[in-house]
């Protein structure tokens, strides 16, 4: 952020993306759990944008509609023809015009681009450019535009198809994210649109006619995993294993352990704190809280849930949104919690379904209970009292609240509340009939033997 200096980014999300083979808009595919949208959004805030326009396309409202809920202030603008990005960007002639000292423009379709990078963009605008152009030294700069630099100042953007052998030999590529100076930059675009009116026309233009007027240009570069942006599916995937490698580093930078990071994917609001060991094959859905001396065992999926200091989850647990594990909770192999508050010290250990439920602290839920939660229309809550412990193999019918240091009996159907401390058994009394097993079998083999004969 500059400090004292206003700043207007415009965001391109008008691409037609129909590489992505989507129904979707391409800037409404996600990385990790957020939108590409999203992602350059929240960048541009963070990077002290004071306003942001969206430039749409005008058969896209569900882009508009995503803006707005992500960033209520947001303005939208609508580029009705396909005819370039200067022509895109100048869709937002009306902010252009209100005299922001920093004009930045940026895609919605580059979802990595981080806010220092935007940041560094306005340092230059603060130092005198007029324009400064981002850029990127390529592995492969075949098809890339290049950044023509002569004497520390960019003097074009050269397309591949028009660059001569000694441009081609350039390694430094157009990225496409450009800086204005908000005092020329309505005149700059406005100049290219001019000199092409008949055709489509390009923010790259804007170098050329910059250093006509006389005006200062600059560059400066980025990492190419920072500015790779996303036409189809494969990019897409690319850009997923970049922010996984960037969001395992900085969590474990914060003081937890990744046991084999590759094989540990988070969301972009995962929250991890210090000691956590995380164990091989953890997905982290969005809205996950671990705190300090978690542990996630291996093969267990988390969304929308916080894990509490010292609590375990797994292997094989699954906390679906709304769960909320204390101090020291136990939530074993096999476990899938929803929606349900499980209290300090509480065990949860094997082969269970809780859901809709506050279970108390220090409890005991045996193996393969469940809390029968919906009726089909409606669902309802069971809340177990501190200390209590449920017997194997329960079915807890909600509505039902277990009383503090009650005991259910092993296979029991509960219905009713039970009262603290109290012993409920609801299961069928069982029956021995000695010597019926013996019976059986003999009866059995004689009809299996009858039945072979011809």
């Amino acid at each position: 952020m500059q400090s004292g200096r206003s700043c207007l980014a415009i965001l391109l999300a008008a691409g037609e993306g129909t590489r992505m083979k989507s129904g979707q808009p391409k800037v409404l595919h996600e990385v990790g759990g957020r939108s590409l949208l999203a992602h350059a959004l929240a960048a541009l805030a963070e990077a002290g944008a004071d306003t942001v326009v969206v430039v749409v396309g005008p058969d896209r409202p569900e882009v508009a509609r995503e803006a707005q809920a992500l960033l209520p202030s947001v303005q939208i603008a609508v580029q009705t023809e396909r005819r370039g990005t200067a022509h895109a960007a100048l869709a937002a002639r009306a902010a252009l015009a209100a005299g922001y000292d920093d004009v930045i423009v940026a895609f919605a379709d580059t979802p990595l681009l981080r806010p220092e990078t935007f940041g560094a963009l306005r340092v230059a605008l603060a130092e005198g450019a007029a324009v400064v152009a981002l850029g990127f030294e390529a592995r492969d700069p075949t098809g890339y535009g290049r950044l023509v630099i002569r004497d520390g100042a960019l003097e074009a953007i050269v397309e591949h198809k028009d660059a001569t052998l000694a441009q081609r030999a350039i390694r430094l590529c157009n990225a496409g994210m450009m800086a204005l100076d908000g005092r020329q930059a309505l005149p700059v675009l406005e100049a290219i649109g001019n000199a092409n009116a008949q055709s489509e026309f390009y923010l790259t233009d804007a170098v050329a006619v910059a250093r006509a007027l006389g005006l200062a240009t600059g560059a400066l570069e980025a990492p190419e995993s920072e500015v790779q942006g996303i036409n189809d599916r494969i990019q897409l995937a690319a850009a997923e294993a970049e922010f996984q490698r960037r969001k395992r580093l900085a969590v474990m930078a914060e003081g937890a352990t990744l046991t084999a990071p590759e094989t540990v994917f988070f969301s972009h609001d995962t929250r991890i704190g210090r000691d956590v060991l995380i164990e091989p094959h953890v997905v982290f859905g969005p809205g996950v809280t671990v705190a300090d001396g978690a542990v996630i065992h291996a093969f267990s999926h988390l969304e929308g849930a916080e894990v509490g200091p010292g609590a375990t989850v797994g292997p094989y647990g699954r906390l679906r949104p709304g769960a909320r594990l204390a101090a020291r909770a136990k939530v074993g192999n096999f476990v899938e919690i929803k929606a349900a508050d499980i209290g300090a010290g509480a065990k949860v250990s094997h082969l269970t379904y809780i859901g809709d439920a506050t279970v108390g602290a220090d409890a005991n839920i045996g193996a393969g209970t469940i809390t029968c939660n919906y009726d089909g229309f409606f669902k309802y809550r069971t809340n177990i009292g501190a200390g209590a412990f449920v017997g194997s193999n329960s079915s807890l019918v909600a509505p039902l609240t277990i009383g503090a240091g009650a005991f259910i009996g092993s296979g029991s159907v509960v219905t009713e509340d039970v009262a603290p401390d109290s012993l409920a058994v609801g299961r069928g009394r069982q029956i021995a009939k000695e010597g019926w097993a013996k019976g059986f079998r003999e009866t059995s083999l004689a009809r299996k033997a009858a039945a072979r004969k011809p």
